[in-house]
């Protein structure tokens, strides 16, 4: 296991502290959630080799899940650099799609290629409940592409973010999860065992962990 690309990203993911760990002092996300867990993955950015390590691991992915892509989309704005290294690896054309619409010119919503019948990947760096990737989703499938898939640097592996991909009729894979980041930090000794129960009672339930 410690040898997976999902056991070695967690680790590296830990290790720039791209995720952070507080059992006892919650963390609150923009959605309102309340979680022992932060996950910031712009700054893998900052990493060249980890960077580069990604892109070659996203690419294997889309080849083994999605062997029919024809074009990569990034959702912007963290999957864009993401995207963009796995379109070069894959030579493929490259698109991104912004959360809305721009306000001005032809008010586009999607750059880059995107043309009727396109089938097409998408690429986020973090996974929720999956509501920017799935609008992405919606407005490629709404310029008339295909979306054969999606997939994620990380994902919380949250109920709320299965259903709504089930929902969707979209299929997501992901480098690594939250069970595979939480086995990695206790393999580690990133947190303390009391606060490891914590992090595992969040997993379990994120509505009533710290009621």
């Amino acid at each position: 296991m410690e040898n997976s690309v999902a056991y070695q990203t967690a680790s590296k993911l830990l290790e720039i502290k791209a995720i952070t760990l507080n059992a006892k002092t919650p963390f609150v996300w923009a959605s309102g959630i309340k979680a022992p867990i932060y996950t910031d993955n712009r700054l893998t950015i900052a990493y060249p080799d980890f960077r580069q390590q990604i892109a070659k691991d996203l690419a294997a992915l889309i080849k083994d899940n999605y062997p029919d892509v024809q074009v990569i989309g990034g959702v912007a704005t963290a999957g864009i650099p993401h995207a963009s290294g796995v379109a070069n690896i894959l030579n493929l054309p490259l698109n991104y799609v912004r959360s809305k619409p721009k306000d001005h010119g032809k008010n586009s919503q999607i750059e880059g290629r995107c043309e009727a019948g396109d089938k097409v990947v998408l690429i986020d760096d973090l996974i929720s409940t999956g509501g920017s990737i799935l609008k992405a989703v919606k407005a490629v499938r709404e310029a008339g592409a295909e979306v054969i898939g999606t997939v994620a640097i990380f994902s919380y592996n949250l109920p709320e973010s299965k259903t709504n991909f089930e929902n969707a009729h979209t299929k997501l894979v992901t480098l690594t999860n939250y069970p595979t980041m939480i086995e990695v930090a206790n393999d580690k000794d990133y947190v303390k065992e009391e606060d490891m129960e914590l992090l595992k009672k969040w997993y379990q339930d994120p509505e009533g962990w710290c009621k």
